[in-house]
């Protein structure tokens, strides 16, 4: 497995591993949660100039992603994904490492995302990496629950 900045041409692979990872959970958000959860590639190649997008591949095929936006409170972390075939290989672990060090050398005091309370293994990961619960908003996506994380960085 290989991580690098993924591209536009990157888009539609990454939008479809979005829609892939994120199908189990449906149910669960609202249809505009859902719909903001899993964009379509047009989007997802307007975000690129936000900030940073990850992917791991391997011969060829995304396998997981990552997207970061750097705020003025730290750098936020927009969106992953790890494509169901490609759990429990430590994949998202490798991609949140290179999301910190961009944090890092970005001089950001700190991590911070939201997450639906029903990722029960993503907020695993998170609080495995130091995040801690805030309270900060948002407390929704058009109506699906969120919570927010928040790690603090060494400078």
């Amino acid at each position: 497995m290989q991580i690098r900045r993924a591209t536009g041409a990157d888009a539609e692979a990454v939008a479809q591993l979005l829609r892939d990872a994120f199908a189990e959970y449906e149910r669960l958000y609202t249809r505009a949660g859902y719909a903001a959860t899993t964009p379509d590639a047009q989007t997802i190649r307007a975000r690129l100039a936000d900030g940073p997008t990850w992917a791991a591949h391997e011969d060829g095929e995304i396998l997981a992603t990552v997207a970061a936006v750097a705020k003025d409170d730290g750098v936020y972390v927009r969106s992953m994904a790890v494509a169901p075939a490609s759990r429990g290989k430590r994949t998202a672990l490798h991609l949140m490492r290179q999301l910190e060090l961009f944090a890092v050398s970005s001089k950001a005091p700190r991590l911070f995302l939201s997450t639906t309370p029903f990722l029960f293994s993503a907020i695993r990961l998170y609080e495995s990496l130091g995040f801690r619960r805030t309270g900060e908003p948002p407390d929704d996506l058009h109506g699906t629950p969120l919570v927010t994380l928040a790690r603090r960085l060494e400078r």
